[in-house]
């Protein structure tokens, strides 16, 4: 019990970091190319990855590990980065809403097929109506968007749900920050040519909410927001604690009216109760 309540606690901590990585990349793409932003945060972020590994002397991850590190780097560190930004581009950050409701379901079914997890069917029930209920909001409150940005952020949502899963059955044997730390410093060598080659011709045209913007996902998106996030996976289940992923969208809304003064709707509030029921389902039938 005190495991379960441990891992629930750490991945909320890491959704609610996670909630601004959206808004925060929307913003930095006006100034900075995708794959500039997708290739720079890495690089930030891997560099404070090896300082951890090496400040507290990790062992290096065994033959076997890495291929699942691989494929988090893939799914967590190129993937979702790189197809959000340019699916952003497109589509506006609350029309992302509707696909980041998908997200848990990807999560889980990952979880199915690479974490040998068995949920039980009425968590499959509670998880589709709680995307259901998130999509359901996005859909009235951010209008549509280009079928190119969708199927962008379809893509994305598969890559980050695979790389959730494979990350949180190495955190049970490497750690949470381990496994992060380690994928970063797997890419962090392509990952800084790419942003040697994309790099603004003209750095004075970057205004300042981008580089903030830059430094969030840099630092919290790819870095912090993980360790929390793979260890609350790792402790309290892939399936189950995944479906604190359907809080994200309304985090984000919370944060936009505290920070920028956005109003919250009544609808907004309706979709939250019959989400937070829908996660204590599917946290019970597990």
């Amino acid at each position: 019990m005190e495991r379960s309540s441990a891992g629930w606690g750490s991945g909320l901590i890491g959704v609610i970091i996670f909630s601004g990585s959206l808004p925060a990349t929307r913003v930095a793409v006006v100034d900075f190319s995708p794959m500039f932003l997708t290739s720079a945060r890495a690089v930030i972020a891997g560099l404070l990855g090896a300082m951890f590994l090496i400040g507290l002397r990790q062992t290096l991850p065994s033959k076997k590990e890495l291929v699942p590190l691989l494929v988090v780097s893939l799914g967590v560190v190129l993937g979702f980065p790189l197809l959000t930004g340019l699916a952003l581009q497109h589509i506006t950050a609350g029309h992302s809403i509707v696909f980041i409701g998908l997200l848990p379901l990807a999560t889980a079914l990952f979880g199915v097929l690479r974490g040998s997890e068995r949920p039980k069917p009425a968590f499959w029930a509670f998880s589709i109506l709680g995307a259901a209920a998130v999509a359901g909001f996005a859909l009235f409150t951010s209008g549509g968007g280009s079928m190119l940005g969708n199927a962008l952020m379809v893509a994305a949502i598969l890559l980050c749900g695979l790389g959730y899963a494979e990350g949180a059955t190495l955190s049970r044997r490497l750690g949470g920050w381990q496994v992060i730390s380690w994928a970063l410093l797997l890419s962090l060598p392509a990952m800084a040519i790419i942003a040697m080659l994309t790099a603004p011709i003209v750095w004075n045209s970057v205004g300042a909410p981008a580089w903030i913007s830059l430094a969030y996902v840099s630092v919290f998106s790819m870095l912090v927001g993980f360790i929390f996030w793979y260890r609350g996976l790792a402790l309290g289940g892939i399936a189950r604690v995944g479906q604190l992923q359907l809080l994200q969208p309304f985090f984000g809304l919370v944060l936009a009216a505290a920070f920028l003064g956005e109003a919250i709707s009544w609808g907004m509030i309706a979709s939250t109760l019959v989400v937070v029921a829908c996660v204590a389902g599917a946290k019970r039938f597990t």
